[in-house]
């Protein structure tokens, strides 16, 4: 399938978008670049309060709509400045808009101060490649509320001689790049945003495949960027999966590496693969032996780091027999999960038992409108209808994010009690449905598949 991405967005911008800010926040990024080595009390901070009333001298005061520039360091990024207005204390926005400041790789709390005395909003935001973080808040006209959560920002650089390889479809994806993008959606005022780089979260490390992955584009999703919406702000999540990804691949590429550089005493290490693995031939290979070996290589290694490893098994295929039960397509890849778990004293959550509860529930054709399946023509240049029995919608991916917590309340670790007290408990028994799903879409698409299946 050739490759088609569409940002539907305007591609011309007016010359007065690009006139500069009344100060610039260089000096303060040059700080904050140098935070990861020399400081641990978390005070350093970037502030950039919006409109043309100055309300304090501290921080940057953006008045107009700058587009992004990787020497300011900030701006309205991928086209979409000319979705912004201004007033004398916020910006506010109707279509999906994109902020981007340039930071160094670390994990960092923002602060983000949404409404107005005008009129009523409804914030979604999206950070990076479009990780939910907050979902469609409500802001009463006059009542300003302040949201808070965290977002790790991450590098290829392991260290001066070693890089995790990234494939060819990541380089450009926002994940990797040099700074961190946050996304606004929904009728949107924002009067500003507060950045500080936090060294003391609880850091969940994801490792996996497409099942897991920040996919990066619209219609494809992950459990691993919805699970970001539903823990307090205590805790930030890596997500180093991606798409098509083995044990033996990821180890390869030096993610494994990368995760051990930074993990420390009471961060986590989820490890879901399967899709992927069960493809490999020849000898010494299969569920038993290669698969098996590099579970319990990864679990220990996390181990040795003071973190608690978590083993998630493969989420199912959605393939039916005629009886309206599920077909089972990952062979002994589950038991041989299941079982390193067990000899190993290792946390398991179950997610191949769940996601099998979870379709059979919702039956052969509803459980279609959980995955990439799309009549041709939804999306723009998409000649050919999509249909993926793989690779989950955004409603489907949080349907298993919503699997994973179920799985994390059930395990004596501490990241339950994490998880954001209005989380509601979950059954895959009795699903959500469609129907109920309002989360609004991201501006930019791609129609080709993610790699594996």
């Amino acid at each position: 399938m050739v490759k088609i991405r569409t940002l539907l967005l305007c591609l011309c911008m007016p010359a007065f978008l690009l006139a500069m800010p009344e100060n610039n926040p260089l000096k303060d990024l040059r700080k904050v670049s140098k935070l990861n080595a020399v400081n641990t009390n978390d005070t350093k901070s970037l502030l950039f309060q919006f409109g043309s009333l100055l309300r304090s001298s501290k921080g940057t005061r953006i008045n107009n709509a700058l587009i992004y520039d990787s020497n300011r360091g900030y701006g309205f990024d991928f086209n979409s400045a000319l979705n912004v207005k201004m007033n004398s204390t916020s910006f506010f926005i109707s279509k999906p808009t994109y902020f981007s400041i340039k930071v160094p790789e670390g994990n960092y709390q923002i602060e983000v101060v949404t409404g107005n005395a005008d009129k009523p909003s409804n914030i979604t935001i999206k950070a990076e490649s479009r990780r939910l973080m907050i979902n469609q808040l409500s802001v009463i006209k006059g009542k300003p509320i302040t949201t808070t959560f965290n977002v790790n920002v991450r590098t290829p650089k392991i260290n001066d001689n070693l890089n995790v390889t990234l494939k060819d479809r990541e380089k450009d994806i926002l994940d990797w790049d040099d700074k961190m993008t946050l996304e606004f959606l929904g009728e949107v005022t924002v009067q500003s945003i507060k950045i500080t780089l936090k060294n003391n979260l609880t850091v969940v490390y994801l490792a996996g495949d497409s099942t897991v992955t920040d996919q990066d584009v619209e219609p494809w999703a992950s459990w691993g960027q919805f699970i970001t919406n539903y823990f307090d702000d205590s805790v930030v999540v890596a997500n180093y999966a991606y798409s098509g990804a083995a044990l033996s691949s990821f180890k390869a590429g030096n993610r494994l590496k990368k995760i051990l550089s930074q993990i420390k005493k009471g961060d986590y290490l989820f490890v879901e693969f399967g899709h992927n693995d069960e493809k490999i031939k020849g000898a010494g290979n299969g569920p038993w032996e290669s698969y098996s070996a590099l579970l319990t290589e990864f679990v220990q290694s996390a181990r040795d780091k003071g973190a608690i490893a978590v083993l998630v098994t493969p989420t199912q295929r959605r393939f039916f027999n005629e009886d309206g039960t599920l077909k089972e397509t990952h062979g002994e890849f589950p038991d041989a999960m299941r079982t390193v778990a067990q000899k190993n004293n290792i946390a398991l959550i179950d997610i191949t038992k769940m996601t099998t509860e979870l379709y059979e529930a919702w039956g052969d054709e509803t459980s279609r409108k959980a995955f990439v399946q799309y009549p041709a023509h939804t999306f723009p240049g998409q000649e050919k209808a999509l249909d993926d029995n793989t690779h989950f919608n955004s409603f489907g991916a949080n349907e298993i994010a919503l699997c994973i917590l179920k799985g994390i309340r059930e395990l004596d670790i501490p990241l339950k009690k994490q998880i954001k007290k209005e989380t509601a408990n979950y059954a895959p028994k009795q699903p959500n449905f469609i129907s109920s799903w309002t989360l609004p879409m991201s501006d930019r698409f791609e129609i080709t598949k993610p790699d594996g299946n």
